[in-house]
């Protein structure tokens, strides 16, 4: 059942309309405006028709596969692009009429053969960014599309369970470092984690950092600063599989937006959560990669910021 490749054969395309084989009880939950339902109809609905109206020739690029059991769930993850010519709106956003790449997280849970459960997030205020509508500030880190993993093997069958164990202990030791926080960054211990000139890839409004003063200046500083009571790890997937790890939670986080200066904003002081998604790569001991999502949108709504809304109000303004 866990055969990671085989797994992928079982699971539609995110533009696939026709092709979900599925429990009766199938739920979809979505970053924002898709948010949460349930049944194929809710997928093509949400997910699929929209994103194949706006990418006529959609093409779906895994960079990263995984699969592995979790609170006796079996799970597939997966992380990558899809990409074509943007040649429609989507979600309001409108189209270049040019090639774009949007990343994607995704976590799959099956019941045997069918699939009972689908998390996943795109990265669409990127596509706003290429689209030259995101109505906040730029991000602290470069834009780019997020790379395949270093060592090109993203994407391969499980080869025994002992490197799998391996690269989920160490993971699971670097979050409970993570809670440590007390105001200072070194309290946490990072360093003893990860290689000097880790690459860690982070959704478009907060951007992408190799090595640590990088990552700490430009996400970590800001993001602690302005959450400082965040608390993680609430996981309904954690898997391990060869070098590689994923996690994700609905939320995984929650905290109070007390501090300011991430994403250039002033602190509302209110209570939000936040939907995650990590891969991991680890490299002898230390962690050398990590592409992170964030339902960025379904935050800043919680923080009484409709990016969509705000992003509809200056198109006139960017148009004329």
């Amino acid at each position: 059942m866990l055969d990671t490749l085989d797994m992928i054969k079982k699971t539609p395309g995110l533009g696939a309309r026709d092709a979900l084989r599925s429990t009766g009880d199938f739920k979809l939950r979505a970053c924002h405006p898709i948010n949460e339902g349930r049944g194929a109809a809710f997928w093509k609905e949400g997910l699929s028709t929209p994103l194949s109206a706006a990418f006529g020739h959609l093409e779906e690029r895994t960079d990263i596969a995984l699969s592995g059991v979790f609170k006796d769930g079996h799970w597939l993850a997966r992380s990558g692009h899809v990409a074509g010519v943007f040649a429609a709106p989507l979600f309001g956003i409108p189209p270049t009429g040019r090639v774009a790449f949007v990343r994607f997280g995704r976590f799959d849970r099956f019941e045997g053969d069918e699939l009972a459960e689908t998390i996943l997030l795109l990265d669409l205020p990127a596509l706003m960014m290429q689209s030259g509508v995101w109505p906040l500030s730029p991000p602290m880190g470069d834009l780019l599309i997020a790379p395949s993993p270093a060592t090109h093997d993203g994407v391969a069958n499980a080869a025994g369970p002992v490197e799998g164990a391996k690269s989920l202990a160490l993971v699971e030791a670097m979050i409970g470092g993570l809670h440590v926080f007390d105001g200072s960054l070194k309290s946490m211990g990072m360093r003893n984690y990860w290689t000097e000139d880790f690459w860690w890839f982070g959704p478009a409004p907060i951007g992408n950092f190799c090595g640590h003063p990088s990552y700490e200046h430009g996400h970590q500083g800001p993001f602690l600063t302005a959450f400082p009571d965040r608390v993680g790890g609430n996981h309904a997937a954690r898997i391990g599989e060869r070098n590689y790890v994923a996690s994700t939670g609905w939320p995984s986080i929650t905290a109070t937006h007390s501090g300011g200066g991430w994403l250039g904003l002033a602190p509302t002081g209110r209570q939000v959560t936040m939907r995650v998604m990590d891969f991991w790569r680890r490299e002898g001991e230390l962690l050398a990669e990590n592409w992170v999502m964030i339902d960025i949108p379904d935050l800043l709504l919680q923080m009484g910021i409709d990016v969509f809304e705000r992003m509809n109000a200056l198109l006139p303004k960017r148009r004329t």
